[in-house]
């Protein structure tokens, strides 16, 4: 089968999410004036090593928000964010936290999540998450259509929770990260192998 997406696919659902997955989620955490904010993003990835940097595509937009989302809204005002990894035990307040909900709710509140203030930022991140990465704020690119942005942060601050730090590794096998699937299928990390590198 082959589709041009101008053309459309004549397919029930999208195939688009199910052919690039498995995806990390970003579970982006945000303070400004309006309060804190909590949602999952699965259009999220790191991108640099040095300095450490990540990334996530916001795709939609709410009426109460400018042509955007609460997150990325909550970023242009206060210019830092966290990504909350999410682990299995978690789906489900995950999930709570990405409906839609008027500005200025508090996901942490109606998803029952304990928060913890960061570090390096004025934001919060959600208490016991397997990692959080802190995170100021060095670019919004608007990308084509409606209400796609991608948020680039530089990573100012790690937590890891000590659980997962095992002989000096960060062990995801601990917590099993979830991962994003197409439609509205998950999976999660529950065991490893390695590949050496020609050059190694």
């Amino acid at each position: 089968m082959f589709y041009r997406p101008e053309d459309g696919h004549g397919l029930p659902h999208n195939p688009f999410n199910a052919i690039v997955s498995p995806r990390p989620i970003g579970w982006i955490s945000t303070r400004a004036s309006q309060g804190d904010n909590l949602a999952p993003y699965s259009f999220f990835n790191a991108v640099a090593y040095v300095p450490p940097q990540v990334m996530f595509a916001s795709t939609s937009a709410k009426d109460d928000r400018d042509g955007t989302k609460d997150s990325v809204a909550q970023i242009r005002e206060s210019g830092v964010f966290c990504v909350n990894v999410v682990e299995y035990a978690a789906r489900d307040v995950m999930n709570v936290t990405s409906g839609t909900h008027p500005a200025g709710t508090d996901e942490f509140a109606v998803a029952g999540i304990a928060k913890r203030q960061c570090e390096t930022i004025d934001c919060p991140r959600v208490e016991g998450a397997p990692a959080a990465l802190e995170c100021k704020l060095t670019q919004i690119v608007k990308l084509p259509g409606e209400a796609n942005f991608a948020v680039f942060g530089e990573v100012t601050g790690v937590h890891m929770r000590d659980d997962c730090v095992v002989d000096g590794r960060f062990d995801v096998t601990r917590f099993q990260p979830l991962a994003r699937l197409g439609y509205r299928d998950y999976a999660r990390v529950t065991e490893l192998f390695s590949l050496k590198r020609p050059d190694d």
